[in-house]
């Protein structure tokens, strides 16, 4: 099921040109337009969900496509090895501003100043120093 007014599911049904990095029957994972790290990718249900505090249990092998997918694609970024991380937000305090169930693929440096939701974070370094 698509919400017609949603750019995401608009996404999801080609209907909105995007690069497109993986793809399956349930899910679509695409460069993010405004990166806030050098690899920022979505992954995004094809079905309309609102957020993350709108899985069913019926969604179960979807949420496993997109640990499998971001797994995948932090390999194939090159970011495995140096880490990265899967973020997502739910309502508008959070900075939820696309009300498509999303999840931000993080990687590429150490993090500080701001994460993919816009909140401010400090980065530690394996000393216990803030970086």
């Amino acid at each position: 099921m698509s919400d017609t007014s949603c750019i995401f599911c608009k996404i999801a049904a080609h209907e909105v040109p995007t690069e497109i990095v993986h793809e399956n029957d349930r899910i679509v994972a695409f460069r993010d337009m405004d990166p806030k790290a050098p690899t920022h990718i979505l992954l995004i249900p094809k079905e309309h969900i609102g957020s993350i505090a709108d899985i069913e249990d019926r969604h179960g092998a979807m949420l496993a496509d997109i640990a499998q997918a971001a797994t995948h694609l932090a390999k194939t970024e090159g970011i495995d090895r140096s880490g990265w991380r899967l973020v997502t937000n739910v309502g508008p305090d959070a900075g939820q501003s696309v009300f498509h169930l999303h999840v931000h693929l993080l990687g590429g440096r150490i993090s500080s100043g701001r994460d993919g939701a816009g909140f401010r974070v400090a980065a530690t370094l394996p000393t216990g120093r803030a970086a």
